[in-house]
């Protein structure tokens, strides 16, 4: 075995080893296949032992493989560590999930004051499940969401830390038997279809909040409906639908609607700061401070007599405190 073991080897392995997958590891390290399989052909032989089992289907780690898994892990946070501390850090990618949403982009907006010598760049992935892959893949590094939603595989291995309770509220048609209440009811909607991202792989996360929410109270989740970008785009399909939307109280207006806040209860969805496990970047610290001292601030974290947030939700703030 060489002396100097070549980092960039260790990535690459690192690639493969969370993608299990030789095309999308490429993809994520940005080379071409031919070249990743070389590497990690090379560091095979450097370091004497066989780390993947390939077949036609599929690409699993040898023992050989999971144990050097961990070591891998390590000298590459050593390495980030490292350009830390001499000032050469990359910018934090953190993803505010859709333009106009308020809690992420509060929290960003506060970090960049209190580092303005480090850069932090937004992304909008428009759902945490869709986020948390790219962050377990490395392109991303933050986003904000329902961390119980998420499936559990991708929870192992993420970590959050629960940032407010925000306030739901439905976006009407402004001809709708309830556009002219300042507040709805919860049980006013018994009976109606409402849409709440059913069929979008990027939103599962609010699809379940929304059956937990509606489950009981004859609230039905309205059906897919083909994915739209943008506000025009969204706004545009939910016009022909003509659905009652399931949003958050602050959620950008579209034309044609009026947005009323949800009462008895009043619904609340539990949103997190969500990153990698083990990820070392300087600014984190500054991302998860923002969001704590706001939460603080504002009292985002307290919720009215009347107010619902779901067992498994609770569940999960309770054992991470």
């Amino acid at each position: 075995m060489h002396r100097d073991l070549d980092p960039r080897l260790l990535r690459v392995f690192l690639a493969v080893a969370e993608e299990l997958h030789f095309t999308r590891a490429a993809a994520r390290l940005f080379v071409a296949q031919q070249a990743l399989s070389r590497d990690v052909r090379r560091l095979e032989r450097e370091l004497g032992v066989e780390l993947f089992v390939r077949t036609t289907r599929q690409v699993a780690l040898t023992s050989d493989g999971e144990r050097l898994l961990p070591y891998a892990r390590r000298v590459l946070d050593a390495q980030e560590e490292l350009r830390a501390a001499f000032g050469q850090a990359r910018p934090l990618l953190v993803d505010l999930n859709s333009p106009g949403l308020g809690t992420g982009s509060l929290v960003l907006e506060r970090a960049r004051r209190l580092a303005p010598e480090h850069e932090l760049m937004a992304r909008f992935e428009s759902g945490l499940t869709w986020a948390a892959a790219e962050m377990i893949a490395g392109r991303l590094d933050a986003s904000f969401g329902r961390y119980a939603g998420l499936d559990p595989s991708l929870r192992a291995r993420l970590d959050h830390q629960l940032v407010r309770y925000e306030p739901m509220s439905v976006v009407l048609p402004s001809d709708h038997r309830l556009a002219s209440w300042d507040a709805v009811p919860v049980g006013e909607l018994a009976g109606e279809e409402v849409y709440a991202g059913a069929g979008n792989p990027r939103t599962p996360e609010w699809t379940d909040l929304a059956r937990l929410l509606f489950e009981g109270r004859g609230i039905r989740v309205a059906p897919p409906v083909p994915m739209a970008v943008g506000e025009a785009e969204f706004g545009r399909v939910m016009a022909r639908s003509r659905w009652p939307v399931l949003t958050v109280v602050g959620f950008p207006a579209m034309p044609g609607t009026v947005q009323r806040p949800l009462v008895e209860p009043v619904p609340l969805s539990p949103v997190s700061l969500v990153w990698r496990k083990g990820l070392f970047h300087p600014i984190l610290a500054v991302l998860r401070q923002s969001a704590l001292e706001l939460a603080v601030e504002e009292s985002w974290l307290e919720s009215p007599a009347d107010g619902w947030i779901p067992a498994i939700d609770m569940g999960m703030a309770s054992a991470h405190k």
